[in-house]
């Protein structure tokens, strides 16, 4: 059976793969600055005969690797996410231990998802080899997810065009891949300007650029009763002035507005801009917009859903041993107890009551996000408007750990992160297989993919001039 060269492959190479995955989350890089990690990975899956093109859509980080076995085939795109998280620097231990101090650390596990990608793809390539199997494989170093930046360049730039159906992991809490979605997004920063002057001698000649932060804040907070209840509104001052006796000349906040379909943060994020317009005419200030990135809502594919959890249940997933429940019950210590019911609750996973007092959820489940709309976003979105698309999840974590934090970074680095790559990484050669040699498989998931599209066009959303912010941080 050709699935079983790929699984195959992986197994003789586990330790590589698990070497490649812990070498990246000791470099945890964030997002557009990820150059090691980048070339770590480029540099292995070239030395496995795949053709690497570095630096791509404007951003140095970013790569694709390509590899084709005969003449005609379809071509399937493998996603992997390279980024860590500010300020989440943690060793593989159970209780708080940054490693640096302030340091970054990849709190989402995207060490772990770029190495199952490239584990996936090149098992996948091994298989293609042995079973003679027509088609194309890409994949895809995608920087900056985190700031929802990679994937929206990646396609403006047409790199996804031509691909006909897109497998991802993110590492999770539990093994499966369902038909919910996420939300669309706009992030974007607004620069104010004043006019300093002493705060008490002479506070008649200053114009406070920090005021019409402050009354933009006001008018948000008034305006969130009038949203819609799945919208979402954030924000941070980045800076604010230097000293309380100087009135700020300068002052700059960052917002995020998020809502269930694209044209509905359009319409918000327009709002938005009135109350800044607003807030210049309340404190004498001007502004300037410096729009970041946005993204799309996700647009789910229950055909390619179906067939990554068959394939989960055919590969069976991990059990745990004595030292990692060991690991997990330390752990556990160190979380509130009542977010961790809380959390279970909001999954909504079938049977979330009798996992209360278990770590780990060792099930594959089947689809229970249908018609559910989470309250985050994801660059994968954007794919999924131009492709049939599936990130599924593996647990790479403990129940209740809770999402960019150093609890997840420590499991990220070891051997529960572990074995939730190995797996993953197997679901998506085994998937990929699928895709390949099931004609009739494929055309389904095209159809409802064209079905969901309902008509409508993808449109890049940012403006085709904005280059990514290589310093937004």
């Amino acid at each position: 059976m050709v699935k079983e060269v790929a699984y195959g492959w992986i197994e003789q190479n586990k330790k590589k793969i698990i070497e490649i995955s812990d070498k990246a989350w000791e470099y945890a890089e964030i997002g557009l600055k990820e150059e090691k990690t980048s070339k770590l990975l480029a540099d292995y899956i070239e030395k496995q005969g795949f053709k690497v093109e570095r630096g791509i859509a404007d951003m140095p980080s970013a790569f694709v690797a390509s590899w084709t076995y005969g003449e005609k085939g379809p071509t399937v795109g493998i996603l992997g996410e390279l980024d860590a998280l500010a300020g989440l620097s943690q060793k593989a231990v159970p209780y708080k231990d940054p490693v640096k101090e302030g340091a970054p650390g990849h709190g989402c596990g995207h060490n772990i998802h770029g190495t199952s990608g490239i584990a996936g793809a090149i098992a996948l390539k091994k298989a293609m080899e042995e079973g003679k199997i027509n088609g194309t494989i890409k994949f895809f170093g995608c920087p900056a997810e985190e700031t929802l930046v990679g994937k929206v360049w990646l396609t403006r730039h047409g790199y996804v065009k031509g691909v006909d159906a897109v497998v991802s992991h993110h590492p999770g809490q539990a093994n499966t891949a369902g038909t919910g979605s996420n939300v669309a997004l706009n992030s974007f920063k607004l620069h104010f300007y004043g006019r300093t002057a002493h705060a008490g001698g002479s506070p008649e000649n200053g114009i406070s650029a920090l005021d019409a932060v402050e009354l933009m804040s006001v008018g948000i907070n008034y305006m969130r009763e009038h949203i819609m209840d799945k919208a979402r509104i954030h924000s941070v001052i980045e800076f604010g002035g230097g000293q309380p006796n100087v009135v700020p000349e300068y002052s700059r906040v960052w917002y995020y507005v998020r809502a269930p379909e694209r044209e509905q943060v359009d319409y918000i994020y327009n709002w938005v801009l009135q109350i800044a317009d607003g807030a210049d005419k309340m404190a004498r200030t001007t502004h300037k917009v410096e729009f970041l990135t946005g993204c799309y809502n996700t647009l789910p594919n229950k055909i390619l859903s179906d067939q990554i959890v068959l394939n989960m249940k055919e590969i069976k997933p991990p059990t745990y041993d004595e030292a990692e429940i060991k690991f997990a019950e330390e752990l556990n210590k160190t979380i509130d107890q009542r977010l961790r019911k809380e959390g279970l609750r909001k999954s909504e996973r079938p049977g979330w009551e009798k996992l209360l007092d278990k770590y780990f959820d060792e099930r594959v489940l089947d689809d229970y996000q249908a018609g559910k709309i989470g309250t985050g976003s994801s660059d994968v979105a954007d794919v999924s408007w131009n492709a049939p698309t599936k990130e599924f999840g593996t647990v790479c974590a403990m129940l209740g750990t809770p999402g960019h934090s150093w609890q997840l970074t420590a499991q990220s680095g070891m051997s529960i992160g572990h074995k939730g790559l190995i797996f993953a990484s197997k679901v998506i050669a085994g998937t990929c297989i699928d895709i390949l040699t099931q004609p009739k498989l494929l055309k389904s998931m095209k159809a409802e993919f064209k079905e969901r599209l309902q008509g409508r066009k993808y449109k890049p959303p940012i403006p085709l001039d904005l280059k990514p912010p290589l310093n937004q941080f």
